[in-house]
């Protein structure tokens, strides 16, 4: 069975122990979430949760049936193979001193990224984008020496009018 990287989205009960429950799920059926991103949706007191994890088609589509069963989750949907709108934030800190400061610079520029903290020996950016736009900055930073990386994980909705779940 082929596998491809699947991005779910859930919306879940805003209480403690759901996320707990939602990834011993995957973890279970022997999944590697590539990355989960939380925060609250448009409705009171439910959360939207986003997953992405690399899997068959046909795996990924049981785990949404279990998922599904949970009392805590409300909706479940894979959304794939749908027109979507995915993004990802993360904050790079790298080394920059007198004469690398300007190159960081035009570099962050390229990308649309921002400088949101500067000391004596490093620059903080910030970029946000779909994931090879990310890994790509983060490639391109990494010859003047990364000191720190936070990122967030994917989000995603579909575009236009449909709900994406």
């Amino acid at each position: 069975m082929a596998t491809q990287k699947h991005t779910i989205v859930a919306l879940v009960l805003d209480k403690p122990g759901v996320f707990n429950r939602i990834s011993s799920l995957f973890r279970r059926r022997g999944f590697n979430m590539e990355s989960i991103a939380v925060g609250h949706s448009e409705l009171p007191n439910i959360s939207r949760v986003t997953i992405v994890v690399d899997g068959s088609t046909v795996q990924v589509e049981q785990v949404r049936k279990q998922l599904e069963k949970n009392i805590d989750v409300v909706k479940v949907t894979d959304i794939t193979l749908r027109d979507t709108i995915i993004r990802e934030l993360a904050l790079i800190k790298v080394h920059a001193n007198s004469t690398t400061r300007s190159e960081i610079i035009q570099i962050v520029d390229i990308f649309r990224a921002k400088i949101v903290d500067v000391s004596g020996d490093s620059l903080t950016v910030e970029v946000t984008g779909d994931t090879p736009k990310v890994d790509t900055l983060y490639k391109l930073l990494k010859v003047f020496g990364i000191k720190e990386i936070a990122r967030t994980g994917c989000i995603a909705m579909t575009r236009g009018d449909n709900a994406s779940i």
